[in-house]
């Protein structure tokens, strides 16, 4: 988590984000990665495969890439435990869990606002 907040810090330095809102949308702008966190919210933990069918149209390499750089950015914590075979399964961190709140607002809006784009 200190290497995250290093990383953040020095592109907040550089004037790679202009405002916080910036920072936050850089960390979950992605198709599936919001939807991935609220998931992983909702179970708190799955495994590769099941967040996988949760989404039958992503690539298995889209995918791979979504959660990859949502534990890059500390979102998301990915266990290796050491079976036969290898058994990996992703939860969110504090910081990711953090966002949940965020994420139902959002899915409260589009469901009370969806039928505004619908006419």
């Amino acid at each position: 988590m200190d290497d995250l907040r290093r990383v953040v810090r020095r592109k907040i330095e550089m004037g790679e984000f202009n405002c916080e809102k910036e920072l936050t949308m850089s960390l979950i702008s992605g198709k599936w990665k919001i939807t991935i966190i609220y998931y992983l919210g909702m179970n708190a933990t799955l495994r590769f495969s099941e967040i996988k069918r949760l989404f039958p149209k992503i690539s298995h390499k889209v995918l791979t890439t979504q959660i990859r750089e949502l534990e890059e950015d500390g979102i998301v914590r990915r266990e290796v435990f050491p079976e036969v075979p290898p058994r990996v399964e992703y939860s969110l961190t504090e910081l990711g869990k953090s966002l949940i709140p965020i994420l139902i607002m959002m899915y409260d809006w589009g469901k009370k606002n969806i039928q505004t784009f619908n006419k």
